[in-house]
């Protein structure tokens, strides 16, 4: 750069610069002298006020780089879209996301290539159940991908329809869990017994009575338990957090998070209307009684198969699926734990189809000890975004992929600042992002709602990361080398226990509470 002249490759280079605080955007295309006095300008008052640090990240000190540790042998139960995407992240693929991520040259594109360049985990996957004969083979084909070769060479695992063989398997040292809600408590605490470490997908169960009995069997045993929440894994968690509790905002006493989607996908409605949308399984290749275990008995369905997120016999529907993700940011960020009391309402107001779960959900869940209210609002018929907003007295801090703070015009904090013009209230002063750009493969709806709220991609290390292979390297690293895993069992059951409070009073149309002394709500 010459003089006060700015090339296109500076632009480039300034717009791409990770993080990008407050304003340096705008400043940037101001002539040189004036960016260079403003950018040195707002970085003192950075300095100054406490916001040129450095987070950490949960358990960092458990986690050792260097080394990979034991080999470990892992069984998967739940084959189905979630239960595949996880071993993806683990490092396991079919043929057919090989082929769609490879160039007509025969190279791999861009996204097979982070895949590749990815770290070993030094695991096999040795077995795999599911119910339905389609999901347990092309598991069973996923387990023999060698990510060393790219090719599928390796020792394909053993398949079961039962879980409790797959329990009994020798050759499995942890077991992953991503069958539907209503599975997750009774495998879990199986399991557990059984000697395998856990990596559970939220909702961790799907009644108090089982969230109890799990939180119990955890505490007995030695063994490793990982809820699916991986939000901690997110760059910008560390961030948020180091604002939060260092009272950047001031005192917190208002959290409103919600979930706006607008497609049948993301409302769980899949059609079986034989118009390319019909979905495969027959009773002679879906095991029926299996996959309803204590669930009522009815005659084979389907649609209650594959939009099981509909009915509460199979789950507790937008608390179990969606504000389970947003409380546990909340909780993780913050401390809250169990609220005192909890209410909700909703109902089925657009998809109104043959369902039982609202597609409009709105919870509050009160902390009068904290002085803090938690908000909770979701419309699965408006794609209207509204955010993840932290309110306090000083300003507010709006969490997702970045971050933003902004200071209140009525800070007593931040007073002298807006009173000197140095800060302007109600604009961005703070912003962190992480510039990861276009998120690759994502296509449904549903991908890219989860993609926006920081629960896909992330950076780490200056690299675009998956958050879910961070939070399933985190158990792995708990189970090798010892410590506590990022959503372990205190704070899983912590989520757990609100989401069956925001649903018992959503369905009895009454305020909940939390009774600590005989652990049930009231």
């Amino acid at each position: 750069m010459a003089g006060n002249k700015i090339s296109r490759r500076d632009i480039i280079k300034g717009l791409a610069t990770v993080p990008v605080f407050g304003y340096l955007g705008f400043s940037f295309f101001k002539k040189k002298q004036s960016e260079d006095l403003i950018t040195e300008e707002r970085k003192n008052l950075y300095s100054e006020l406490g916001l040129d640090f450095q987070p950490g990240y949960p358990g960092k000190k458990f986690i050792v780089k260097k080394v990979i540790g034991d080999h470990l042998r892992i069984g998967i139960i739940g084959a189905g879209n979630r239960g595949k995407s996880l071993l993806r992240s683990l490092g396991f693929v079919d043929k057919s996301w090989i082929k769609s991520h490879t160039t007509s040259s025969g190279q791999p594109d861009k996204t097979l290539q982070d895949f590749l360049n990815r770290d070993k985990l030094n695991i096999s996957l040795t077995a795999a159940c599911d119910v339905f004969d389609m999901h347990l083979q092309q598991a069973i084909e996923i387990s023999a991908y060698n990510k060393d070769k790219n090719d599928f060479s390796g020792i394909p695992a053993k398949g079961y329809k039962d879980y409790r063989k797959l329990l009994e398997d020798k050759n499995v040292d942890a077991v992953i869990i991503a069958t539907p809600d209503f599975w997750h408590g009774p495998i879990a605490i199986e399991a557990i017994k059984a000697g395998k470490h856990v990596y559970c997908e939220k909702c961790m169960t799907n009644s108090e009575e089982e969230a109890v009995a799990l939180y119990d069997t955890v505490k007995s045993s030695n063994m490793v338990l990982q809820v699916g929440h991986q939000y901690s894994q997110n760059d910008c968690f560390p961030r948020a957090q180091y604002l939060l509790r260092n009272n950047k905002i001031g005192k917190v006493t208002l959290i409103e998070t919600t979930s706006n989607r607008n497609s049948e996908d993301s409302a769980w409605v899949r059609h079986l209307d034989g118009k390319g949308n019909t979905k495969p399984g027959t009773p002679e290749t879906l095991d029926w009684n299996m996959f309803l275990g204590k669930a009522p008995k009815v005659p084979f369905d389907l649609k209650r198969f594959y939009n099981w997120s509909l009915y509460w016999d199979y789950s507790t529907g937008v608390a179990g699926q969606l504000m389970s993700h947003e409380f546990d940011v909340a909780n993780q960020l913050m401390g809250l734990g169990i609220p005192g009391s909890v209410v909700a309402e909703g109902g089925v107001f657009f998809h109104k189809e043959d369902r039982e779960t609202p597609d409009i959900f709105n919870v509050l869940c009160n902390y009068p000890e904290k002085e803090l209210t938690f908000i909770y609002s979701a419309s699965l018929a408006s794609n209207r975004e509204r955010g993840r907003i932290f309110m306090g007295h000083d300003g507010s801090l709006e969490v997702d992929n970045n971050i933003r703070m902004i200071i209140d015009r009525e800070s007593t904090q931040y007073a002298s600042y807006i009173k000197s013009r140095q800060i302007t209230p109600g604009k961005v002063f703070f912003e962190y992002r992480q510039g990861i750009g276009d998120i690759d493969a994502v296509t449904s709806p549903t991908e890219q709602y989860y993609a926006s709220k920081g629960l896909t991609y992330t950076m780490r290390d200056g690299k675009k990361a998956d958050t879910s292979f961070l939070h399933l390297k985190n158990w792995l690293d708990c189970i090798r080398f010892g410590g506590t895993p990022a959503c372990d069992i205190e704070k899983g059951f912590e989520v757990t226990i609100t989401c069956m409070m925001a649903t018992k009073a959503y369905r009895e149309k009454r305020r909940v509470r939390w009774d600590a002394g005989k652990r049930r709500i009231v």
